[in-house]
């Protein structure tokens, strides 16, 4: 990446707030301790208005360790039935 690239693009993050990854399915499933909708903790969810912009990039961040963890299961789990 370029320097211009760089800055281009933390210029970018700073000017854009980031979403919330809430999609309205609010539901905390209880042995995760995630919000089946948008895969937050509970602490997650009711900070999130108080977190700073990269804070919030960290949540993202862990959302889609989350994701990825959950297709990898249920992959195996589909492969195991086979």
């Amino acid at each position: 990446m370029t320097d211009d690239t760089a800055r281009t693009q933390e210029r970018a993050q700073s000017i854009a707030s980031v979403p919330s990854p809430c999609i309205n399915v609010c539901r905390m499933n209880k042995a995760t301790g995630l919000c089946e909708g948008c895969l937050r903790t509970i602490d997650e969810i009711a900070k999130w208005s108080s977190f700073g912009d990269e804070t919030k990039r960290a949540v993202w961040d862990e959302i889609e360790k989350r994701h990825a963890d959950i297709m990898s299961k249920q992959a195996d789990k589909r492969e195991a039935k086979t």
